[in-house]
């Protein structure tokens, strides 16, 4: 009975991540009449932006403006802003109630020229047509658009945060069996893109100015306004490498938001994850009971549940990151991972601790 239901568990992997749509190819002529303003929020980011201005430089739809908050920053970020063209942007006082990212966005977006915003994180990169399929896939949904780029990776630490990709793109249950049944609950914060009438009409960053996860906030406000809110993978038009700064950073990294981003699922979602998660744990520890003759189903049989359970996050994973098979193979070491920075990260969110983040204290 427990092998049939952990099968089940299994089979809902299928459910929560069937398909991640791609942005298009888009006709330049799509976007030469457009006006687009990049703004790309920036605290100590030195290891990072030369990469994305490299590749916003060399885009074959080029942005009008593209505007760096040096958000206080106390490396050399400013400086290698300065040495492409770009409007470098002193960011103000953090103004009480406000973090650092929303409020960076927010001052960018009131100076911004163009009719079209793409916000982008530092440490995001673009292929040479990024910005073209971005701003065509935009004038196809309308409303806010956000991209989950696709994670390279260079480390072996860094493919540890296999899950926390996993469940950052079927939380929001845009790429399920059931997408399009039901609204998008909320948008990736690495890549974002509205016209800017749609985004001060919405409130933009000012409604999301406490959250750490400012993405959420942001698709809410354009849900409440009854404007769509769409997500896509970034494979092929927009990338990122997420923590090159080492395994304590990627903890921090998740540890700070990940909770809150957990509280923006679905219960139906929730619910089908967590049963699939507990599945992938369940078998593992079966599988072991029954290697050392301790379980009452044969070997056999939980070994073919644990290839199938791998063979599953390959097919996840292939389509979000460069994570090479090994991660998939030892799966419950990303998994167990993913369980104990995610329960570090709901302490957090309950008050009882904070984490150093670009050097700001986050609660």
């Amino acid at each position: 009975m427990l092998y049939w239901l952990l099968l089940i568990f299994w089979a809902f992997g299928f459910v929560v991540l069937w398909k991640i749509p791609l942005l298009r190819n888009t006709d330049l002529s799509a976007c030469s009449g457009t006006l687009v303003s990049v703004i790309i929020p920036a605290r100590n980011e030195e290891q990072n932006l030369g990469r994305l201005l490299n590749s916003l430089a060399s885009q074959t739809c080029r942005p009008k403006e593209v505007l760096v908050v040096d958000d206080h920053s106390t490396d050399g970020t400013a400086d290698i802003a300065l040495a492409y063209e770009v409007r470098l942007i002193s960011s103000a006082p953090l103004p009480e109630g406000w973090l650092g990212k929303p409020w960076a966005c927010w001052q960018a977006a009131e100076k911004a020229a163009g009719e079209i915003l793409v916000f982008l994180d530092a440490d995001t990169f673009l292929e040479p047509d990024g910005i073209a399929r971005i701003v065509g896939e935009h004038e196809r949904a309308g409303g806010l658009l956000s991209v989950q780029p696709y994670h390279r990776m260079e480390k072996a630490y860094e493919k540890l945060a296999a899950f926390f990709n996993i469940i950052t793109m079927a939380g929001t249950g845009s790429f399920s069996i059931f997408a399009g049944k039901f609204a998008t609950r909320g948008a990736f914060g690495p890549c974002l893109i509205c016209r800017r009438e749609d985004y001060f009409a919405t409130g933009g960053h000012g409604r999301a100015r406490a959250q750490v996860l400012e993405s959420m906030g942001l698709a809410g406000a354009f849900r409440e306004s009854r404007l769509p809110v769409s997500c896509y993978g970034g494979k092929g038009a927009v990338l990122f490498r997420m923590y090159p700064n080492g395994f304590r950073s990627m903890i921090d990294g998740f540890s700070k938001g990940f909770a809150e981003g957990a509280n923006a699922i679905s219960f139906a979602m929730l619910v089908l994850l967590v049963a699939w998660v507990t599945g992938g744990i369940s078998e593992t520890r079966h599988l072991i009971q029954a290697v050392f003759g301790f379980g009452e189903v044969p070997v056999l049989f939980w070994a073919g549940l644990y290839l199938g359970f791998s063979a599953q996050v390959y097919w996840m994973l292939r389509r979000i990151g460069n994570f090479g098979i090994l991660p998939c193979i030892l799966y419950p070491l990303p998994l167990v991972f993913f369980v104990i920075v995610f329960f570090r990260s709901l302490l957090l969110r309950m008050g009882m601790g904070k984490v150093s983040w670009k050097g700001r204290q986050v609660r």
